[in-house]
């Protein structure tokens, strides 16, 4: 059975870790298939290329974008995506924009709660200034010592209603899948048991996203607890989706799941790889 990790971020976006690095881990736990998915940007795909082949693994590209639907943050991972389609690159420009002064709202929210020069902090956890996000912000903030971890920190400072929480427009759930489908890839519906839909507001999502030719959903993700495993395979069947597996790796000591990590899919799934090898 391949050990298949389809989710996971560099320091290119808010991961830890470069794209090499990553690399050499998935190698050393034991990846078989193995993406690069960062937010919203792919610079790093050609290095991370280059260092699975150094390490004998079989690499897909890929992206994760940022999509906003029914005004929620939804994110759409892109996989076997041509990394150079203009049409691509014109899109996760133009959703990267407008990173900055989110962050500097952040920012200010922060300081009028204490936290002061958050901004700045933020900056010295970043790889490339134009993706500066709340994962930056969290990481300051548990050096700073005002939380202990980072999911504390997002409880207490980053999610929606809390004092540092500032909403950002996105791409719609149709640019993100044309995009990927352009750049001929396959659109993937990341982590879905972390959105706050109703059952009826999922059915529509759901739907929307096959219309537009979304092909997968994510059933095993670091983001998913195990109970939640076999109700996104039904999911999967229920859709006709096929299913995908991934760490969400950002980094030692704050990912709940290392690189190769997850248990298999459930059975009676398609797996997103099933014709790759």
């Amino acid at each position: 059975m391949l050990n298949v990790d389809l989710h996971c971020h560099s320091n290119v976006s808010d991961g830890v870790l470069t794209p090499q690095a990553l690399a050499a881990r998935a190698k050393q736990n034991g990846v078989d298939v193995w993406a690069l998915t960062d937010h919203d940007e792919v610079d790093g795909v050609a290095r991370a290329r280059a260092a699975a082949a150094d390490n004998g693994l079989q690499f897909v590209a890929g992206v994760e974008i940022s999509v906003t639907w029914a005004a929620q943050t939804v994110h759409i991972v892109g996989l076997q995506i041509d990394e150079k389609n203009n049409a691509l690159l014109q899109g996760l420009q133009a959703t990267r924009s407008g990173r900055e002064q989110r962050a500097r709202d952040i920012a200010a929210q922060l300081a009028a709660h204490g936290i002061t020069d958050a901004y700045e902090g933020a900056l010295k956890y970043v790889g490339n200034p134009d993706l500066i996000s709340r994962t930056h912000f969290a990481r300051y903030i548990v050096e700073m010592g005002h939380q202990p971890d980072i999911g504390a920190v997002f409880r207490h400072y980053l999610s929606e209603g809390k004092p540092g929480y500032m909403p950002h427009r996105w791409a719609t759930l149709t640019e993100a899948v044309g995009w990927i489908r352009g750049a001929g890839g396959i659109a993937v519906i990341a982590h879905p048991g972390r959105y706050k839909y109703s059952p009826l507001a999922f059915d529509a999502f759901f739907d929307e996203f096959k219309q537009l030719g979304g092909a997968a959903i994510e059933v095993v993700t670091g983001s998913h607890t195990v109970d939640q495993y076999p109700l996104y395979a039904k999911v999967a069947k229920d859709y006709g989706f096929m299913a995908s597996r991934g760490s969400d790796f950002h980094g030692p000591y704050e990912s709940r799941v290392d690189l190769g990590g997850l248990p298999p899919l459930p059975a009676g799934v398609l797996p997103i790889w099933h014709d790759w090898t």
